[in-house]
């Protein structure tokens, strides 16, 4: 074994000598004798999701990239919607997450993305019930409302009466990280504030997000190398282990205190969040042993689902929506339709009631996520050989990579005008909701692991949504540059900096 760490370690060294010289061929990657297709997968690694949209559009939606000899990093890139149909549903148990998505996720404890078979089945069973419970449902309502009312509005009308230049982006991850973690423990860790204070938590779910993206595009021997020497990104991702632990332990010790003198339910009428009905519902777990370890990757893995992919979504969405001033305008006469006729069209907070019976608001969501979906790929691993419909072959020591982002762009999934923002192709012709099938819109992934919380995301989303389009201008500054950064969550690489105004003199 250490033979092989040391020869993978030269074969990394001679792939960024050669980075600079012919990293691909003809738009698709070269594939070089020992080092297979690294070296162009390496120099590409700064656009890595628009190279991948390039590669499978050439390829015709399948393209198998060669790793390194001896490195077991052979990985087959796919958007063909009867492929990735087939091994989310049809073929849903030969495709696990597999060992090596277990090894890179590994700080996600043994929660339920990592998990498999008759874990993951308990596991989800037990989410889905206590998600879809009233009181939980009540007490997402509640803290979407506050968090809109008292949290974001106050920043937006502090930086538009100053006529300050902010980070949009950083507000909206420091709003999901705040409601997220009132729904999943129960406390408000402040971090949406006209102050924007530093929060070490979101900080360290940062950090560790950066480095688990390194371990898809470096040869597993070298990213366990720099963590048996503390070094790189590994040191980083350890003392980001350390404080998510840490902060995690305290919500859990904090809220067995509140329950043994009967605090925590002092306000049930209002809902519950999940950390508390965890902790009161033992005859529901199903066998699962609901300890301190269950409930730190419990809390961690909804944490991460919670705050990174909802505030990606609204980064993109509002991104796209203030630049195409006509789904704009769109967007705001409809939510007229939503103001009751005695009151005026003037500044206002919309309930959820109101914004989930719009049509176009829901369809201008979809669109975004479809160009910018939050989690741009993810992959898994046959459990056995087998042949995909495309009739590519695909063995255990294979990882298979779905790219959401190249997929809503490829023609033939989503016509010629795939690149467009248009809200409108998922309007159908009775001016309902269009409803696209999950293989083919993989946003919220698809067959038996579709998103628990989908509904809990677009509830976040069009309260924030309307409460911003509503009643203020975003301009994004002048010369900004927008782009995708490089990590397992499609945020902005710079940020999204606006200027915000209002649209209404009067409260």
């Amino acid at each position: 074994m250490a033979m092989l760490g040391y020869h993978e370690i030269i074969i990394a060294f001679i792939c960024f000598l050669l980075l600079f010289f012919f990293g691909s061929v003809d738009g698709l990657l070269w594939n070089w004798p020992l080092i297979g297709m690294l070296p162009g997968l390496l120099v590409n690694v700064h656009r890595i999701h628009d190279k991948c949209t390039e590669i499978l559009a050439q390829s015709g939606g399948t393209f198998l990239l060669k790793g390194p000899w001896l490195a077991n990093m052979d990985m087959l890139g796919t958007v063909d919607p009867a492929n990735v149909h087939y091994i989310m549903s049809a073929n849903f148990s030969n495709y696990p997450k597999g060992p090596q998505f277990l090894k890179i996720f590994d700080f996600l404890g043994d929660g339920i993305f990592n998990s498999d078979a008759d874990s993951w089945r308990n596991q989800r069973k037990l989410a889905r019930l206590l998600i879809a419970h009233q009181r939980f449902h009540q007490f997402l309502v509640k803290t979407s409302q506050d968090k809109v009312e008292k949290g974001l509005i106050p920043v937006l009308e502090h930086v538009s009466k100053q006529g300050l230049v902010m980070d949009l982006q950083d507000l909206f991850q420091r709003l999901t990280f705040d409601t997220t973690c009132m729904l999943v423990t129960g406390y408000d860790p402040g971090c949406l504030s006209i102050e924007l204070p530093d929060v070490p938590f979101s900080k360290a779910m940062d950090d560790a997000e950066e480095a688990v993206f390194t371990r898809h595009v470096v040869p597993e021997s070298i990213w366990k190398f720099q963590k048996w020497l503390g070094i790189g990104q590994e040191k980083k991702l350890s003392e980001a282990r350390e404080t998510l632990d840490h902060v995690i332990a305290k919500f859990i010790s904090t809220k067995k205190h509140e329950l043994s003198k009967g605090i925590a339910l002092m306000g049930e009428e209002e809902g519950v969040d999940l950390l508390t009905s965890y902790l009161c519902n033992d005859e529901a777990t199903g066998g699962l042993r609901c300890d301190d370890k269950f409930l730190r990757d419990t809390i961690l893995n909804f944490m991460i689902a919670g705050r990174d992919t909802t505030s990606s979504a609204l980064t993109w969405f509002i991104w796209l929506v203030s630049t195409h001033p006509i789904v704009e305008a769109n967007i705001r006469e409809e939510l007229k339709t939503a103001i009751p006729a005695k009151e005026d069209n003037n500044r206002r907070l919309f309930s959820v009631e109101e914004v989930n019976k719009l049509v176009y608001l829901h369809c201008a969501l979809c669109e975004s996520l479809r160009l910018y979906p939050p989690v741009p790929f993810q992959h898994k691993e046959p459990h056995q050989s087998d042949v995909l419909p495309s009739g590519h072959h695909v063995h255990p020591k294979m990882k298979v990579m779905f790219s959401l982002y190249a997929m809503g762009r490829m023609k033939f999934i989503w016509g010629d005008d795939c690149l467009e923002f248009k809200p409108e192709r998922w309007i159908s012709e009775q001016g309902t909701i269009k409803h696209e099938p999950s293989y083919k819109f993989l946003a919220f992934n698809a067959g038996p692991r579709t998103c628990l919380g989908k509904e809990v995301a677009f509830t976040q989303m069009k309260a924030v949504a309307a409460a911003i389009i509503h009643n203020y201008n975003v301009q994004v500054v002048e010369g900004h540059h927008v782009t995708p950064n490089v990590s397992i969550i499609l945020y902005m690489k710079h940020g999204l900096k606006v200027r915000v105004t209002k649209r209404w003199s009067s409260s």
